[in-house]
């Protein structure tokens, strides 16, 4: 059986007819029909969880169990030593409040709103908050061609005249100028006639915002003749319209006639390159169509010479050559007439031509897009196209943006898609980067071939056909302009601007969210294993409990709020878009973190128990206090340390993040609020310290800052 875009006598439900009428066969009905089978695999498909809910479930779980575990032997530890029982249980309660991370949930859907917030700004609307991050682990983005990677928009590429074939942008005829110089329009007799043809033989207009609406290929050929200077209003003005023959897909053709002046315009020369005698009205029509379609009804051609036979091989040669770069090749021929025919009908009016010459157009890539693509690959996301277009024009238009090579091996049809097995499929499907002619149904094929590969996928889509696909691919991607309202309700995220780069953006935004999602989770591990590091190895070592439950309380407060909250709007790192995505199955602890959050938290704990011991043995009695204080601030010096996984703080600058900087100095007064005010004193069991403590108290707090910066300086040198 055909794939859908191949079936040329069927017409499904759902599809409105804009012309003609016509009688038909019901093959099927209800969801049968290919609507209903695409609302079938709507209900079938499943969502599937985002990368970060299967890390931060795994990352619960594990937390849960160490956290219960380190409570029960700091508990039994205690009261063996001899501890009240209440004090200690107390403590193990507190100590389990402090180690799970419970503003962990707040400090994500904040992050993920302010990243929502920041791409609506930027053209991608977020309509399910997880879809935010999950960007950031993108694979592959599969993207739809026409107006994603494409401007929706065909324009001429090459034109053919008078035995030459350039290119659109190496011509720049300034038409009006010629049209105003006789010597110019006898020069160029030729080009002058074609671009005039391009201007009249089309209905394409301007709307009152000055806007050009019509058929696109219409609307291709009226600009490229604008450009050159043949304006239609002002050219009907000498040459109206008077008759037409609509365009008709049968035979391929469209013809209009119009009132002219045949010596003025150059137009008319006989085969015997003799002028024209004008009648009184003489007329001109011209047709446009394939051109495998004209030339069997032209006679000559018009070059800058006057007439000449017509070289069928050479016009086709160059025809497809034109089409072999992806280009639609359109021809474009005349006649000439003394009087309006009777019987204006195509058999007599469209014969006896002068072919004028070819435009090949072709919808082009967006500027921005081959940038895009080029991003992509930088930050290891594989970019693949799905259209429904030619394999020819797929495969041109993904070589400019840099999606594949000129590689048929990359390219593969719906046709050919439908005839492999799923496990076949999977085999060949991380090396293809073209899809063309593909049915709705296929595009879910992609989405989980891709799947059960282990990647990640963003699918982008706008009708109703590509809903099942949205809603089962990790990121369906909806068209905000052109995208159907199932789309949408399908979709993870909606494009304002149905524009591949801001793709490319919102998957920079979802990397930098997982980033300060991994520094806060970072953050909150080492502080709380530093604060378990402490009360675990302080009765081990012979020293007495040293924090209250209301420390441990006021610590998890100040820390784990403020300055936490802080670091989930740190800027994206320089090198985000250029490294690869993280792996789908990658725990949050990798890259070191945990061993990060084990180290740093019992060098916390180890500085935390060097003040308790020497102020003891100093004499100090104000102990507690300091060994309180000195928590605080090595967890306030950690988040400073922190904001780059490499970067040193003094080159990415403290106030490059003036929240987290407003947080730290405001957590700062709060603890010197706690020491210093009266009245809090006897609410934390505080006492003011001295300025030879305090002083003190300081210095020791800056070595966890110290040691991070040391540990990023070796990973910038040695790995």
């Amino acid at each position: 059986m055909l794939s859908i875009g191949d079936r040329k006598n069927m017409a499904y439900k759902g599809t409105a007819i804009s012309y003609g009428r016509g009688a038909g066969v019901v093959i099927a009905t209800g969801m049968n029909t290919e609507l209903g089978k695409i609302a079938t695999m709507l209900q079938e498909e499943e969502e599937v969880k985002t990368p970060l809910q299967k890390r931060l479930a795994s990352f619960g779980r594990k937390i849960a169990y160490a956290v219960l575990a380190i409570c029960a032997i700091v508990f039994g530890i205690g009261v063996m030593r001899g501890e009240s029982s209440i004090l200690m249980l107390l403590t193990a309660i507190s100590l389990a409040v402090a180690a799970i991370p419970e503003a962990l949930p707040a400090v994500i859907t904040i992050s993920l709103a302010l990243g929502a917030k920041k791409l609506v700004k930027q053209n991608a609307l977020i309509r399910k908050l997880p879809a935010v991050e999950t960007l950031g682990s993108v694979t592959y983005i599969c993207s739809d061609k026409t107006g994603t990677l494409t401007l929706n928009r065909m324009t001429v590429e090459e034109i053919y005249v008078d035995g030459k074939l350039v290119t659109s942008n190496e011509l720049r005829v300034t038409g009006k100028d010629q049209r105003q110089h006789p010597e110019l329009v006898t020069r160029h007799t030729s080009l002058v006639t074609y671009f005039t043809a391009l201007a009249l033989s089309n209905d394409a207009a301007l709307d009152k915002d000055n806007k050009l609406i019509g058929d696109p290929t219409e609307t291709a050929l009226f600009d490229i003749a604008d450009k050159n200077g043949f304006n239609k209003q002002e050219l009907e003005k000498e040459l109206p319209r008077v008759a037409e023959i609509p365009f008709d897909s049968d035979r391929k053709c469209m013809t209009t006639f119009h009132k002219t002046g045949i010596r003025a315009l150059g137009l008319g020369v006989s085969k015997e390159n003799q002028p024209l005698t004008p009648s009184p009205q003489p007329l001109i029509s011209f047709t446009k169509g394939a051109i495998e379609v004209l030339i069997d009804k032209s006679d000559n051609i018009l070059t800058s010479e006057g007439l000449k036979g017509i070289n069928r091989e050479e016009i086709l040669k160059v025809s497809n050559k034109m089409a072999s770069d992806g280009l639609r090749v359109i021809a474009v021929a005349m006649r000439t007439w003394d009087t309006l025919p009777d019987d204006i009908t195509h058999e007599r009016v469209e014969t006896g031509l002068t072919i004028l010459g070819l435009a090949g157009m072709m919808d082009p890539p967006r500027e921005e897009a081959k940038e895009a693509v080029s991003m992509c690959k930088a930050a290891g996301i594989k970019p693949v196209m799905i259209t429904g277009d030619h394999p020819i024009t797929a495969r041109e238009i993904a070589k400019r943006i840099g999606i594949s090579e000129d590689d048929s091996l990359a390219t593969i049809t719906g046709r050919e898609l439908e005839k492999i097995s799923m496990e076949e499929f999977e085999e060949r499907v991380e090396h293809i980067r073209v899809y063309a002619r593909v049915a709705p149904e296929q595009k879910l094929k992609i989405v989980k071939a891709l799947q059960d590969r282990g990647q990640f996928v963003a699918m982008t889509g706008d009708g109703v056909n590509d809903a099942p696909a949205l809603k089962r691919a990790d990121i369906g991607v909806a068209m905000g302009i052109t995208g159907t309202d199932v789309s949408k309700e399908a979709a993870h995220m909606i494009l304002l601007d149905d524009n591949f780069a801001t793709i490319v953006k919102a998957v920079k935004e979802g990397r930098k969210i997982y980033d300060n999602i991994r520094k806060f989770v970072k953050y909150l591990l080492t502080t709380n294993s530093g604060e378990i590091w402490t009360l675990f190895l302080a009765p081990l070592v012979g020293l007495p409990i040293p924090l209250l439950p209301i420390h441990i309380l006021w610590i998890n407060l100040v820390t784990d709020g403020l300055p936490a909250l802080a670091i989930s709007v740190e800027p994206a790192e320089g090198d985000v878009m250029r490294r690869p995505p993280r792996h789908p199955k990658e725990s949050i602890f990798a890259h070191g973190l945990g061993i990060h959050a084990i180290w740093v938290g019992l060098l916390m704990g180890g500085i935390v128990l060097f003040v308790q011991e020497w102020s003891i043995k100093t004499g100090h009695g104000h102990w507690q206090t300091m060994v309180f204080t000195v928590l605080c601030l090595t967890q306030l010096g950690h988040v400073l340390a922190i904001r780059s996984e490499k970067e040193s703080l003094f080159k990415i600058g403290l106030f490059s993040n003036n929240y987290l900087l407003g947080a730290v100095v405001l957590t700062f007064a709060l603890q010197m609020a706690t020491i210093y005010i009266p009245a809090l004193n006897p609410v934390f069991k505080t006492e003011p310290l001295t300025a030879s403590e305090l002083v003190f108290t300081l210095v020791m707090s800056t070595g966890v800052f110290f040691a991070v910066e040391i540990e990023k300086w070796w990973k910038r040198k040695y790995s």
